[in-house]
């Protein structure tokens, strides 16, 4: 498997790969499991149910800049669709240990970027050409609300950031996203349906 490259890193150039979410220079691919998302899900007897199965929900396929101060990694992230018990596939979601900012930009798919300060959650709907900003203090998580297609956007983000994936585990992400009908809604963790999103969940490559 490819690894991160050693600084100081010449100048280079990076390929994405939009259909398959594929990175030439390549560095490490990382591919999350249901079995791997345990206490995510809501419904925690269903995802009992389904951990077993071979189903990846998502994978992450980095560039070789490395995770290191002074460097800028890049990354493709590709959410396959499919829900537990309703509440679609998603990332683990993290913060930034040294508080940072980062962009996203979506490739193909229809999907949504979740971010939680601890006291109030947003939501950004993202779509090819869209640009999520995610401020320095917020956890965010990716979320695919398409009904049939992979959700796969570009994340650039400084190297010293780090990936905190026990806060989101401690203080939730202060909504869900669950299938409601031809849409989906947003649902505070353990509570009912705070509001709806009215926009469909069918997706395409229009960034094709």
């Amino acid at each position: 498997m490819a690894d991160f490259a050693v600084p100081p890193i010449r100048p280079f150039g990076i390929a994405f790969e939009a259909s398959t979410g594929a990175v030439t220079r390549a560095g490490p691919v990382l591919t999350r499991k249901l079995a791997d998302l345990e206490g995510l899900f809501q419904d925690g007897d269903a995802w009992q149910a389904v951990r077993t199965s071979d189903e990846v929900v998502y994978t992450v396929h980095s560039s070789p800049v490395p995770e290191v101060p002074r460097e800028l990694p890049q990354s493709i992230t590709t959410i396959y669709p499919g829900d537990v018990a309703g509440e679609f596939y998603m990332t683990k979601g993290h913060q930034h240990p040294d508080p940072q900012g980062e962009i996203y930009l979506g490739i193909t798919g229809l999907g949504g970027l979740l971010l939680f300060d601890g006291s109030e959650y947003e939501w950004i709907d993202m779509a090819p050409g869209t640009s999520g900003y995610i401020p320095p203090h917020w956890a965010h998580r990716s979320v695919n609300v398409g009904s049939a297609e992979p959700y796969r956007f570009l994340a650039v983000y400084p190297g010293s950031a780090g990936h905190d994936y026990q806060w989101v585990l401690d203080h939730g992400m202060g909504a869900r996203a669950k299938r409601l009908g031809d849409a989906f809604e947003l649902v505070p963790f353990g509570r009912a349906p705070e509001r709806s999103v009215g926009r469909a969940v069918t997706c395409g490559f229009a960034g094709m």
